[in-house]
């Protein structure tokens, strides 16, 4: 009987991968993939694997959610092995829950096999730790894509305003927003912040500034990138190792 294993990439780095999902793939008569995902996983797979690429773009989707869950659903029907992979962690704003959702009405075996997420592991390659003794006790989890189209943001900001860690993801585009709204609720202006591009793999890069200045420092960061914010950054210092 045919079984989706909805699989978590990991953040970039091919030995971020875990053992559980690199069977899968090997094991795979079709792969899923996302933009995120890095490419050279696919080599893993065995011959004659077939390759299906749904990656999302600002502006630009090869196809849309609903689409999607159709073409999973649609590979169940026809191969027994069906890997959806996507970056990171498939139930951290992966839309895997949707996808398993999908799956479970109409009655199509799932496993979730999660990934590492970049939230965690992209601030460690840049030297952050999300939480730290005597300066961080917590850490928030903050999908930052809104369309600059909606009218009305559902980013409850003033819920913030005490948290000691705040990891944005995929938030580069608004990132002047997000520092103007940190500032308006309370942060300091001279918060410390972090915007890493492309983060664990070798094009990785990380811009360190404060609330203040950082949207004029990370003005040429390409995406993907996430954004750091707090005390925790300020860390970066003495912790980092990878570009060592």
């Amino acid at each position: 009987m045919a079984k989706v294993y909805l699989t978590g990439a990991g953040p970039g780095d091919m030995e971020l991968l875990t053992v559980k999902a690199l069977r899968v793939i090997e094991e795979a008569d079709v792969i899923i993939y996302d933009r995120l995902a890095n490419p050279d996983i696919l080599e893993k797979a065995k011959s004659g694997c077939e390759f299906v690429y749904v990656g999302k773009e600002d502006g630009r989707h090869i196809m849309p959610q609903d689409d999607i869950n159709e073409t999973i659903y649609q590979s169940a029907l026809k191969h027994e092995t069906v890997v959806r992979l996507k970056g990171g962690d498939p139930f951290v704003f992966g839309r895997g829950g949707e996808e398993a959702a999908y799956l479970q009405e109409r009655g199509i075996k799932y496993e979730i096999i999660p990934g590492i997420t970049s939230a965690i592991s992209v601030p460690a390659y840049a030297g952050i730790p999300v939480t730290h003794r005597g300066v961080a006790v917590s850490f928030r989890v903050v999908t930052a894509h809104e369309s600059p189209n909606k009218k009305e943001s559902q980013i409850p900001w003033e819920n913030y305003k005490t948290d000691d860690t705040i990891v944005f993801l995929m938030g580069l585009h608004n990132l002047a927003k997000i520092s103007k709204k940190l500032i308006e609720i309370g942060k300091p202006s001279d918060c410390p912040c972090a915007v890493i591009a492309k983060g664990t793999t070798k094009d990785q890069i990380v811009v360190v500034g404060t609330l203040a200045d950082i949207v004029a420092k990370a003005v040429d960061v390409p995406t993907p990138a996430l954004i750091v914010v707090g005390q925790v950054v300020a860390l970066r210092e003495q912790l980092q190792w990878f570009e060592a």
